[in-house]
């Protein structure tokens, strides 16, 4: 199973950026789907968004559509998490996680629990 390290957090301004990093290690990228989940004070977990490393397919959650971008690096075995446009409502904590490719797809992955196991995550603060 894959395990990852979430960096590239920090604290902007509304309307900045950040880009996001979840670097893997145990395997390579390609037979698994990677998600985004983030996590606000005092909120349930929430996916964002989710890559299927394999085919390149993506998923967004509403709440970040035209503001956030999914990519992966299969030779870094990184996938990243462009952020624009940064809302208050976008701080929280980010994680990333994966489940096989073979077993569930995008839409499925960000939107349903995941039992697996949880990085410590990197910390995002949106604030004036």
């Amino acid at each position: 199973q894959l395990q990852f390290v979430e960096s590239g957090g920090g604290s902007v301004q509304p309307g900045g950026s950040l880009r996001l990093s979840c670097r893997a290690s145990g395997g390579t990228l390609d037979p698994y789907v990677i998600g985004w989940f983030r996590q606000a004070p005092g909120k349930a977990r929430e996916g964002v968004s989710c890559i299927n490393s394999s085919d390149g397919s993506t998923y967004y959650a509403d709440s970040v559509k035209g503001r956030f971008t999914i990519s992966r690096d299969s030779a870094k075995n990184v996938v990243y998490l462009q952020m624009n446009s940064l809302k208050p409502e976008d701080t929280g904590v980010y994680y990333c996680a994966a489940d096989r490719a073979a077993e569930i797809t995008v839409e499925p992955m960000c939107v349903m629990p995941y039992y697996g196991t949880w990085g410590q995550g990197t910390q995002v603060a949106v604030s004036a």
